[in-house]
This record gives C-alpha cells, sequence and structure tokens, in this order.
C-alpha cells in the first residue's frame, strides 16, 4: 500500500504597511517588488525552502519570523495558525531588525 503524503502550503497576507510600502517601493525599484513576489511565492509553496533562510526571531521581535529575501533583505511575519503568514514588515536587514 503506497502512502499519500499532503504537502500543507503556507498562505500569505500582507499588513496594511507591507502593501503601502511595495507601492511605494514599485516607484523606485520595480525589480525589487517582483523579487519579493517571488519570495513570497516560493513561501507560500515551501515556508522551509533553504533559500528562504526562515527563521524565529527573538528579544523585542518574539514570536515573529523572517525569511530573507535577498542577502540584506528580510520580510518578517507572524503566524495568524500554522498555514497562514502575516507579513508585517520588510526593509534591509538592518532596519528590520532595529524596530
Amino acid at each position: 500500500m503506497h502512502q499519500i503524503s499532503l504537502k500543507i502550503l503556507m498562505k500569505a497576507k500582507l499588513s496594511p504597511l507591507v502593501q503601502k510600502k511595495l507601492v511605494q517601493l514599485n516607484k523606485k525599484d520595480r525589480k525589487l517588488v517582483i523579487k519579493i513576489g517571488k519570495t513570497i511565492r516560493q513561501f507560500e509553496a515551501n515556508s522551509k525552502h533553504p533559500s528562504l533562510r526562515t527563521h524565529k526571531l527573538t528579544g523585542n521581535l518574539d514570536n515573529r519570523w523572517s525569511i530573507s529575501v535577498s542577502k540584506g533583505f528580510r520580510m518578517v511575519y507572524i503566524l495568524l495558525d500554522k498555514n497562514i503568514a502575516y507579513f508585517v514588515d520588510f526593509d534591509t536587514h538592518d532596519e528590520v531588525y532595529k524596530k
């Protein structure tokens, strides 16, 4: 008998702040906005994909998680439930983690 493996996909939701920042960024750096879109699709397909470098944050960002868009650019999210990620911010590594 074959065992069936069901892969549960992650659903990404964007906070109003993230949506606003994406609109602003699109005017300055369209390529980065496209890369962010690809990264979010990758995250939804496999939230643990090695290229995302998904990790839980600590300190004042406790209970939040981060994924990498590029070497120096991060997106931060909270889990609304085990299959829904709510992206609350994105920025350069230094900017997003100093909040």
